[in-house]
Formats: C-alpha cells, sequence, structure tokens
C-alpha cells in the first residue's frame, strides 16, 4: 500500500501530516510512504529527515503522478478538486474536510471513486480518542490564544511584589470550557493570572476549577449536548446568557472565547454593547473567528481596535501557528486511524 502526503497548498497552513517519527510505524506495517519535497518544512521537518526515516520524496512537479498511483493520501486540508479528481478509484483520503467549506472538493472525491474520511467526523468516544484530531488541535489553539492575549495586552498576568509596589495580576475570563476552553485557562492560570470561565454545561465546572480558575454560575438551563458539545440555545436563552455574562466581562482585562461546533457556524456570545464597557487596553481573542465568531465584529486573521480602546483578535488558522507540535499530535491521530484499516501491508 503506497501512502502520498502532499504539501499543503492552502495560504497559511503551515503543518504537516506526516513527520519523520511517526513513519516507521507505517513502514513496519508494511506501507511505503512517499512525502512531497518541502512538505514538512514549517514543522522542522527537512526531506533528509524523512530519507533516513524511510521514506521517499518527490518533487512538485510529480506531484500529480504521485496522486494518481497513491493508495492511501494524508492531508491536513482537504485536497483540491483538481487534485481529487486526479485520484484512482478506490484511493483512501484523510484530512479534515468540512461538508460545509469543502464541497467541491466532496464532490471531486466522489466523481473519482475515491474514499474520503473527514477527520471531522471521528465519533468522539473512548476508541476514538487516540485518532481524534479536532480535540489535539483544539489543544494547540487554547495554549497559542492564552499567549497572544499575553503578548497584546498592555499589563503583566501575574501578580507581582516589587519595590515599587505591588502589580495586580490580570483578569482573564474565558468562555467556551471545551478542550480549546481548558487549555486557555491552564495556560493563563500558569502565566499568573486570575481566571475565570464560563460553559454552558455545568458538568464542566469540576473541569475548570481543577485548572484553578472560577467557573461562573448563570442562573439559566443547561445544554449538554451529546459528544461533549452544547446544544444549540434558542434566542431567549442567548439575550438573557449575554445580559447575565456582561458584568464579568466589564471587569476582564482579558477574554478568551472558544465556542466552537464543527460544520456549523460559531454562537454569538459577546456583542459590542457587551465589550463597550471594558477598559481601554483590554484584549479580546475570538479562537472562533474563521467558523462565524463568538464576538461581534470580529475578523480572522486582524487584530482591530474596537469599543473602548479594546483590542479584538480573530483566529485564523490557529494551529497552524504552532507547527511543529500541531503536526506532531495530527500525525499520531492520522497514524492510529490509518493502522486500524491494514492489515499484512495492505
Amino acid at each position: 500500500m503506497r501512502v502520498v502526503v502532499p504539501a499543503e497548498s492552502k495560504a497559511g497552513e503551515k503543518r504537516v501530516a506526516l513527520l519523520p517519527d511517526i513513519i516507521s510505524k507505517l513502514t513496519k506495517a508494511g506501507l511505503s510512504v512517499s512525502i512531497e519535497s518541502g512538505a514538512g518544512i514549517h514543522a522542522g521537518a527537512s526531506d533528509e529527515s524523512y530519507i533516513e526515516q524511510g521514506a521517499a520524496i518527490f518533487s512538485a512537479s510529480d506531484q500529480r503522478k504521485e496522486l494518481a498511483g497513491a493508495d492511501v493520501i494524508l492531508s491536513v486540508q482537504p485536497l483540491s478538486p483538481d487534485q481529487a479528481s486526479n485520484l484512482k478509484s478506490g484511493a483512501i483520503t484523510i484530512s479534515f474536510l468540512s461538508s460545509v467549506s469543502a464541497k467541491e472538493s466532496i464532490d471531486a472525491l466522489a466523481k473519482s471513486g475515491a474514499t474520503a474520511f473527514s477527520l471531522e467526523a471521528l465519533p468522539r468516544i473512548s476508541r476514538a480518542q487516540s485518532m481524534d484530531a479536532l480535540t489535539s488541535q483544539a489543544l494547540c489553539a487554547g495554549y497559542k490564544a492564552a499567549l497572544v492575549a499575553a503578548e497584546l495586552s498592555p499589563r503583566f498576568f501575574p501578580l507581582l511584589m516589587t519595590a515599587a509596589g505591588t502589580v495586580t495580576p490580570a483578569n482573564v475570563l474565558v468562555l467556551g470550557a471545551g478542550v480549546a476552553g481548558l487549555q486557555a485557562i491552564a495556560t493563563s492560570r500558569r502565566l499568573g493570572a486570575v481566571v475565570s470561565a464560563y460553559d454552558v454545561r455545568p458538568s464542566s465546572a469540576d473541569e475548570v476549577k481543577s485548572m484553578g480558575a472560577t467557573f461562573i454560575e448563570l442562573e439559566l438551563e443547561a445544554l449538554e449536548g451529546s459528544g461533549g458539545y452544547a446544544r444549540e440555545m434558542s434566542e431567549e436563552r442567548a439575550a438573557k446568557q449575554r445580559e447575565l455574562l456582561t458584568p464579568y466581562i466589564t471587569k476582564s482585562h482579558v477574554l478568551i472565547t472558544t465556542a466552537a461546533v464543527p460544520g456549523r457556524a460559531a454562537p454569538m456570545l459577546v456583542t459590542k454593547q457587551m465589550y463597550q464597557a471594558m477598559a481601554p487596553g483590554s484584549v479580546i481573542v475570538d479562537l472562533a473567528a474563521e467558523s462565524g465568531g463568538n464576538v461581534e465584529g470580529s475578523k480572522p486573521g486582524e487584530v482591530i481596535t474596537v469599543g473602548n480602546s479594546v483590542l479584538l483578535w480573530g483566529g485564523k488558522d490557529v494551529p497552524s501557528q504552532l507547527p511543529f507540535h500541531s503536526s506532531f499530535l495530527l500525525s499520531r491521530n492520522m497514524v492510529n486511524l490509518l493502522l486500524l484499516m491494514v492489515k499484512d501491508g495492505a
């Protein structure tokens, strides 16, 4: 079985589907692996490091031929419609593959007779944890969100005792206590901030508290959903939630929003009116900006000034901003999934 990894073509995408250190798992299972030259450069993986681990390297000019002969294609982003149309019938692709944003690629894959596995569609069950790419990449995004907030903030995060006086810690509020939210909480706490968090699922309270943060309890209906996600809320409940959260947002120096549901638009959690009263120099980090945004006015990949001189950072390709470890984790997700389909090298 031939496994091919093309270089990512989407602007800003720095991850790679396989790092060299995981290739031996595939070769020991009887698979051959071919990597496009330069595919791992942003993740610190040279062509030579792939060759040392038993992979073959092909040039960009040979990509079309390599894809046409591949049994399995691993990529971070979906193959383009042109790439997908070049696959042989029966080929297998594994990648992120949103049914909302990758419709043309999905249509091309179907026409070519390929079988496409979407990493977003993996069930969130115990057996699939080692393949759960959404979780591994959300971990990277949550960590990065806290670092971005600390960098943009004009304040120290920790409490500091100095000869000139005491520096009080920053107040950080995290909305959404899924994987990204919990990592944002943990990283903000490590940086010394005072952290509070809210989630529509009361069951997340213990996890928030275990990170050393305060869980905000609002007198509202719980919205526990399946697979670790929250259920959609009615507009009436959303309006009440925004009203009750506004005082907490007002007194925060940093607001990090992390609420997202794969395949759907992100819920609007914070309106312009809610952040108007934040202190000058406050920072808002919206991790869900690419899927519609949790914060009104956020723009993917941009930092804009809103309200009372508040900086609003819109996330774009956030896991890709940590290309080594996001690729490290994603490689393992990919290989764990692929090896379930392999027996005696086929």
